[in-house]
């Protein structure tokens, strides 16, 4: 690692040691598969809205064989708000892995994790390096914008092979490197942010080449967000919600009426069906298997368990 590089790693690892935030991931006694749900349901979402759903799930799934043995919808109807929910599916299914290829322990290696369903490069290196100490580099969006700006002088980077190499080439020896992924995380979700950083608060603000050039790009118009409101997004996050926060199960024909274009209506449902997040067809469940007969007590009672997960 060359000289300057050196002293970024040095001076971040410092700060980070009086600056890091209490997150329950974060913390010694975390399992790998703590650490590997916290990943998962941490992807496009703040840390502000993981906290008491993590805690939940942890409660109540304690391990992946536990999460195996429930149905898939348990898992959906646990999510609550989160958003993104097939982020639910695929946690159920690498448990389902986990425990049937290998004996309910969470995989040690990256290639080891990248073999589970929905497990992809970002998610295995960060576990592997988060949860068993591996050396790799942990690229999201924090860490590309961070390195993006102390050694590009860029405001931000898109993922590409060269800022992969580039966080490559700033990963310290293997007993600083699980150190270093999660402070250069932290420096730029807290300090380095994408819209209004704290350069007075950086520990590397003298070696960035960004400011250095005078904070290029960032006085630039911001695009404009998609817009959310009439969605298929929205669409099908109320039809879910109104299976997980009714009774379980619902008629269709009732079910499309809490949306008021029935055609964007049908299509939603459809591929929510086709996804495997809900099930039936005259009735519609979040159970498979429960949608076209009495809705059982273990469905119900996932529901109440989860209710604070909302």
């Amino acid at each position: 690692m060359e000289e300057r590089a050196a002293e970024v790693v040095r001076r971040v690892l410092d700060w980070y040691a009086h600056h890091a935030r209490d997150l329950p991931w974060r913390r010694a006694d975390a399992t790998p598969w703590g650490i590997l749900v916290s990943e998962v349901m941490l992807q496009q979402t703040p840390v502000g809205r993981v906290l008491e759903p993590w805690s939940a799930w942890l409660a109540h799934w304690p391990t992946p064989a536990s999460l195996a043995a429930a149905p898939s919808g348990a898992a959906v109807a646990a999510w609550g708000r989160l958003g993104y929910p097939r982020r639910a599916l695929r946690l159920h299914h690498a448990a389902v892995s986990i425990t049937e290829r290998h004996g309910g322990v969470v995989p040690r290696t990256y290639e080891e994790l990248r073999t589970l369903p929905g497990i992809g490069d970002y998610t295995a290196a960060a576990v592997a390096t988060f949860a068993y100490g591996a050396r790799h580099a942990v690229v999201d969006t924090n860490v590309r914008r961070v390195l993006a700006r102390v050694a590009g002088g860029r405001a931000d980077d898109a993922p590409s092979a060269q800022s992969r190499r580039l966080a490559a080439s700033y990963v310290p020896d293997a007993d600083r490197a699980p150190r270093w992924a999660v402070a250069a995380m932290e420096l730029g979700a807290v300090v380095c942010t994408a819209r209004s950083p704290r350069c007075e608060d950086c520990p590397v603000s003298d070696l960035c080449a960004w400011r250095a050039a005078g904070s290029p790009e960032l006085a630039q118009p911001v695009r404009r967000p998609q817009p959310w409101h009439g969605t298929d997004r929205q669409c099908r996050g109320a039809l879910l919600r109104a299976v997980r926060d009714g009774p379980g199960r619902m008629p269709r024909r009732r079910l499309l009426a809490v949306w008021p274009d029935p055609v964007q209506a049908g299509r939603c449902l459809a591929a929510l069906v086709a996804e495997g997040l809900l099930h039936g067809e005259g009735t519609v469940s979040l159970y498979e298997r429960c949608a076209e007969r009495r809705f059982g007590e273990h469905s119900a009672t996932q529901d109440e368990q989860f209710s604070t997960a909302s």
